[in-house]
């Protein structure tokens, strides 16, 4: 079942489980459960502490087939899986066959005594592709807390195998969480983001410990490749420096391939974002996720501190500031995008185009990513039609190439679309605006992916720094704003590119000046010595 790499690495892996571990499993006849078997076989033939017991009806989640438990023997330690978790979730499997046999989990001593204190019993479900970069983030983060407390109760449903329930159940967008039978969340969540939101108290706590942190020399907001790389770049001067961010990662976590990254021939979003915050966490940096900025105030003339106030109510200061925020996926601004929203309504063709197989779906925008996305989501289904505003894609020839060669696929131009219509749980046609005729038309489908470019994450700092029209934070060579103290770098500045590579080089480059501004300013006199 598995190829001999992946056997070998898995193997290896095994070594580490220090408690035996019982697999059951609930099978049926069809093919997905002679894979299944054939999987879970090959598991149990590579550690001595690993059991299989088949057709555990009634004991694995036996209303799925092909389903199976990994159970610690002998206690309710337990974790779920319904379909075959290899593609992206293999390592959701490997890491539920160590944490249930022993191996502890990487998460903060804080962390897993506040989980372990959750009380009541919760049964999370949640909905899978095998395509799904963001997933495995929320399967194994919900793995884990099933592990450290066991009245909490997860399993991983493959929303392709289990088609039929996705369907029932409204999930046409994945990772999508239930909580005891309805919808929790949708998207890309970390452990600590699904713990602060079942322990009501969490944000008050970190409200109150950031509100009581000394001033920072270099604080930078935003965890991306920009922030990350300032951070990095800071922390090695021996500075007091601080990261700020909802999370890390932000656009990247939703990139499929990157072959682009000089030197690195090829990664995927998930695996960058895991290694940014692996090499910030190499540095002394005070990083503090889960946390928004709302807005930036100039330092006062006789203290010296920029202040950034967050959605808390907290205030942090800082001698100087990194503004990273990065971009999110622009949206078209139509009647029935906002209400069809994972609904109907996709930026992420990799998470969600499974769930479109054999359907008809619409791609908006002709640059690279439309393009891309429509050249993907061919492969899966019944047919796509590329909705361009201008007269003529602006997509790379070689893209363009291989989008004409596909059978499924129609490309509209000089088409402003107006309307998503749909009943809200559900789309069912694009209106658009032919601009050459002036006449309304319509497309009948079941899906749509908006992919028309990127939108900066700066509303905080409107009326405080200089923005372009686009919103853009307005930069010089060195990464200065128009407030003194502060810089930017990365995709929300007026940087003429919006690549990893370049965000990094101007990371780095903001976080040199920043530290050149500092040797050349006179550090503020403290409050107790004015």
């Amino acid at each position: 079942m598995l190829p001999s790499d992946l056997a070998t690495q898995l193997k290896g892996h095994l070594a580490n489980v220090t408690m035996p571990v019982e697999l059951i499993a609930s099978l049926d006849e069809s093919a997905k459960s002679d894979e299944l078997r054939e999987l879970l076989t090959q598991i149990e033939g590579m550690s001595d502490d690993i059991s299989l017991r088949i057709d555990g009806a009634g004991e694995g989640d036996g209303e799925r087939r092909p389903s199976f438990a990994i159970t610690r023997a002998g206690t309710d330690v337990r974790v779920d899986f319904a379909g075959i978790p290899l593609g992206h979730e293999f390592t959701s499997l490997v890491l539920a066959l160590l944490h249930v046999g022993g191996h502890p989990p990487k998460v903060s001593d804080e962390t897993a005594e506040t989980i372990r204190n959750l009380d009541g019993e919760r049964h999370f479900e949640t909905f899978f592709s095998l395509s799904c970069q963001n997933c495995p983030d929320v399967v194994q983060a919900l793995n884990v807390m099933s592990v450290l407390n066991p009245s909490i109760h997860h399993v991983a449903i493959d929303g392709a195998v289990f088609q039929d329930e996705a369907e029932d159940r409204g999930v046409v967008s994945v990772p999508s969480v239930f909580l005891d039978g309805d919808l929790f969340e949708q998207g890309r969540m970390t452990l600590d983001e699904i713990v602060a939101k079942l322990d009501t108290g969490s944000a008050e706590r970190a409200a109150e410990e950031i509100a009581g942190k000394d001033p920072f020399d270099v604080l930078v907001v935003g965890g991306g490749p920009a922030g990350a790389s300032a951070a990095v770049y800071a922390s090695r001067k021996g500075i007091r420096t601080g990261l700020v961010a909802e999370r890390f990662g932000g656009q990247v976590a939703d990139t499929m391939g990157i072959e682009n990254l000089i030197s690195v021939p090829y990664t995927d979003g998930p695996k960058l974002v895991s290694a940014l915050e692996a090499h910030v966490n190499e540095y002394d940096v005070d990083v503090m996720t889960l946390q928004r900025a709302a807005r930036i105030t100039a330092p006062e003339q006789d203290d010296g501190h920029v202040e950034v106030t967050l959605d808390s109510g907290a205030t942090l200061r800082s001698r100087s500031v990194i503004v990273s925020t990065g971009a999110r996926w622009r949206q078209l601004g139509v009647p029935g995008e906002d209400e069809h929203r994972n609904r109907g309504v996709h930026f992420c063709p990799h998470c969600d185009g499974p769930f479109y197989k054999g359907k008809d779906i619409a791609v908006v925008g002709g640059g690279n990513s439309g393009v891309e996305a429509a050249i993907d989501l061919a492969g899966i289904v019944g047919h796509v039609t590329v909705v361009e505003f201008t007269d003529a894609l602006i997509a790379d020839d070689v893209l363009q190439r291989k989008l004409h060669s596909l059978p499924n696929v129609d490309v509209v131009l000089g088409a402003q679309t107006t309307e998503i219509s749909g009943d809200g749980s559900a789309v069912d046609g694009l209106v658009y605006l032919d601009r050459a005729t002036g006449e309304e038309r319509r497309l009948d489908l079941d899906g749509v992916f908006v992919q028309i470019g990127l939108l900066p994450n700066t509303e905080w700092l409107e009326g405080s720094v200089e923005l372009s029209d686009r919103g853009e934070v307005v930069i010089d060579d060195r990464g200065r704003t128009s407030m003194p103290g502060v810089f930017a770098a990365g995709d929300c500045t007026t940087v003429p590119y919006k690549q990893i590579v370049i965000s990094m080089g101007a990371g780095s480059t903001a976080a040199l000046s920043a530290f050149d501004h500092l040797i050349r300013t006179p550090e503020p006199v403290p409050a107790t010595m004015a």
